[in-house]
């Protein structure tokens, strides 16, 4: 049926007004900026113009609410009346689109905002109707301004036509306008600028062509320096709403105080005074890379450090911007520089708030970046726990010292063709902790976990030093040396590999004695000790300052020590004539390394550790040299315990194995008339009884 010439009439003019409203030029508009926009974000490679879209982009969407409530009101209430057309179905179904592209958007604002992640849903299903939006809302406008023009009366064609070219210039002003706007803010406002340059008094060339950072075989992606800045800020993981527990966990870690442990600063300063601040570049690969790239490492910078590098150590991003490692070792890395977001580095809480919000609302360049598979990888970890002396360093020529990755790596906690079987570095010192609320929770490359399993990676990476959190007062020092002690005594649980780790303590002992002597007798006795659940030797890592020691005590049933070996003296030396395990490395003229002064180290006349697996018995050398009191190597001769001929009953067998970070002697050393003494851990402890007979 035809509808009369009123009819007509009215829907013009219904159309006129409604190309011609404010209100319907303000919902184009700021449709055509949001869908520019995204699609810049979406498109667009990570830049500075697209930070700033996305703040644009999302203060645009919350603008865009109003207008476009008020006028989907409006415009409903016009032509819901109207016949069901193409022109109407596009129009409904673009609407209900806009309508999920608008409640995903604020979705993902408010995890921005408050959240520590935006979530995958809810981004895919903005990207989704953003493009039906294109299609659906697009084929409406057009086929509705189509219509218009063929459909309007000559009366009314010019008026018509000049109301929907004043709504499309509008439109092209918000949206073209909005993304001109866009890139004079990314030229105006940009993230800190680092000044990536040596200082001058900076030797740039020590080791003959070996480069800036020799003897260290770190490297920088540029080749040259990196400012401090760029590697530091680790506090702003931790206060940002994202990475508050893993930053908990690192701030009394052995990682954060790699460079301001006291033992490592007094050691490098002793090593600049003896062989100039440049050799000290060794030691900082893997200390204080900080220091290492941004140049500091020269006479006249105190503690040879630069603030950051000795406040932080190994910063989060010090192992998180490592691009490529080399088993080598000695820190045989490749450093980037990371980009930063917009007010990632700036002061005040309006750069922390626009910053954070960009990390979590545009992450895509923070996850490719800053997580990457080799993280996970042993090789990784390698590059620094493994360690050589060469010919620069030493004068004579290449020495292994520590090396836990081929301890490892030929253990057997390695297995090359089953990963099931296989014990990694991370899955002993980066346990899993169990309802995270980390954004980085979750693994899908691990085989035995999910994307959604509510779990990350510790990041204590606890070892076996229980003393430098305390000395230091880092936060969290007490609870975490606690958890080094039970670690070092095997009681620390891991569920994840529990079918695969050996139950029991890390290195138990056991004494091996006769059931009965007779009185005034001699006998033997030994200790057995199992290294059961270590990954690599025990003990490892500069066995020159660490001592694991038997201590054995025999008493009588009158409260008679008859036999004792291993106690610690008033002054906290170990008993001369102790079973030791530890290293007694030598320099090129013979002479003992007793300040870890490992670059004069040519070789080692003692050692004791035990590969994983691998047993040890204590025999009691009487000339196995005391702390502080260098003597020759110690031989197989077992010392004879004698019974008293007056002994009754039964004796009794204590055996501890102790276990501390540092000698007393390097202490005294490094620190005279401190009175600092290193703790010591009891790992493990065995009981016998011996009867005694006619």
């Amino acid at each position: 049926m035809k509808k009369d010439d009123s009819s007509i009439h009215h829907w013009e003019k219904q159309s006129l007004k409604g190309w011609r409203s404010n209100l319907a030029r303000t919902v184009s508009g700021f449709s055509l900026y949001l869908t520019l926009s995204g699609l810049c974000i979406f498109l667009l490679p990570f830049s500075v113009f697209n930070q700033h879209s996305v703040v644009l982009h999302t203060l645009g969407g919350v603008l865009f609410l109003l207008p476009f409530l008020a006028y989907s009101i409006s415009h409903l209430k016009v032509y819901w009346k109207y016949p069901l057309t193409q022109s109407k179905f596009t129009g409904w179904v673009g609407g209900l689109m806009l309508i999920a592209c608008v409640i995903s958007g604020m979705v993902l604002t408010w995890e921005a905002v408050l959240g520590t992640k935006v979530t995958p849903f809810w981004v895919n299903t903005h990207i989704v109707t953003t493009f039906g939006v294109l299609f659906f809302a697009g084929h409406h406008v057009l086929t509705s301004a189509m219509r218009n023009r063929r459909k309007t009366d000559v009366a009314h064609a010019a008026q018509v036509a000049g109301g929907i070219g004043s709504h499309r210039n509008v439109a092209a002003i918000f949206g073209i306008g909005g993304l001109a706007f866009t890139g004079v803010l990314a030229f105006l406002i940009t993230p800190t600028t680092f000044v990536n340059q040596f200082p001058s008094e900076y030797n740039l060339d020590p080791y003959d062509g070996k480069g800036p950072f020799a003897p260290s075989l770190a490297k920088t992606s540029t080749g040259g320096a990196y400012d401090s800045a760029s590697l530091a800020g680790s506090e702003g993981c931790g206060t940002s709403g994202c990475h508050e527990e893993i930053y908990e966990e690192w701030q009394p870690s052995a990682h954060r105080y790699a460079s301001m442990d006291a033992g490592f600063q007094k050691i490098q300063s002793v090593m600049a005074d003896q062989n100039g601040a440049d050799s000290t570049r060794y030691c900082a690969g893997c200390h204080d890379p900080i220091s290492l790239f941004s140049g500091t490492k020269f006479i006249g910078v105190e503690n040879l450090s630069d603030l950051a590098g000795y406040q932080e150590g190994i910063s989060c991003l010090s192992c998180h911007a490592i691009e490529e490692t080399d088993v080598k070792g000695n820190a045989n890395y490749l450093m980037s520089q990371p980009e930063r977001y917009l007010g990632e580095l700036g002061e005040g809480p309006a750069a922390k708030f626009v910053s954070d919000f960009l990390i979590r609302a545009y992450p895509k360049k923070h996850v490719e970046t800053l997580s990457r598979r080799m993280f996970k990888a042993p090789e990784f970890c390698a590059a620094c726990h493994k360690q050589f002396i060469d010919e620069e360093v030493n004068q004579v020529g290449w020495v292994q010292l520590q090396n836990q990755y081929d301890n490892w790596k030929s253990s057997r906690w390695h297995n090359e063709d089953n990963q099931e079987k296989t014990l990694e570095c991370r899955e002993c010192h980066m346990p899993l902790v169990a309802n995270s609320k980390d954004p980085a929770a979750g693994d899908l490359s691990d085989f035995n976990r999910s994307g959604d399993d509510g779990k990350h990676r510790s990041h204590r990476f606890l070892g076996a030093n229980q003393y430098m959190p305390l000395l230091h007062k880092l936060p969290g020092a007490e609870h975490h040396a606690e958890l080094t002690e039970k670690w070092l005594r095997g009681e620390f649980p891991i569920p994840e590999i529990s079918d695969r780790w050996n139950d029991g303590p890390a290195v138990p002992i056991e004494i091996e004695a006769p059931a009965s002597v007779k009185a005034g007798e001699n006998f033997d006795l030994r200790v057995h000790l199992l290294n059961n659940k270590v990954g690599h030797d025990f003990p490892t890592g500069p066995l020159d300052i660490i001592q694991a020691w038997v201590e054995l005590e025999v008493i009588d049933e009158q409260g008679n020590i008859i036999f004792h070996s291993g106690k610690v003296d008033d002054q906290h030396f170990v008993e001369t004539g102790s079973f030791m395990m530890k290293a007694e490395p030598v320099d090129r003229y013979g002479n003992l390394i007793d300040r870890h002064n490992l670059w004069e180290m040519v070789g080692v006349r003692f050692k004791r550790s035990m590969f994983p697996g691998a047993e040890e018995m204590a025999k009691y050398d009487i000339a196995c040299p005391g702390v502080g009191d260098p003597a020759p190597p110690p031989t197989n001769e077992e010392v004879v315990i004698s019974v008293p001929a007056a002994a009754t009953g039964t004796l009794n067998v204590r055996a501890k194995l102790n276990y501390r970070k540092f000698d007393q002697y390097l202490l005294n050393f490094a620190f005279p008339e401190s009175g600092l003494t290193s703790p010591i851990t009891v790992m493990s402890t065995a009981e016998a009884s011996i009867r005694i007979g006619n």
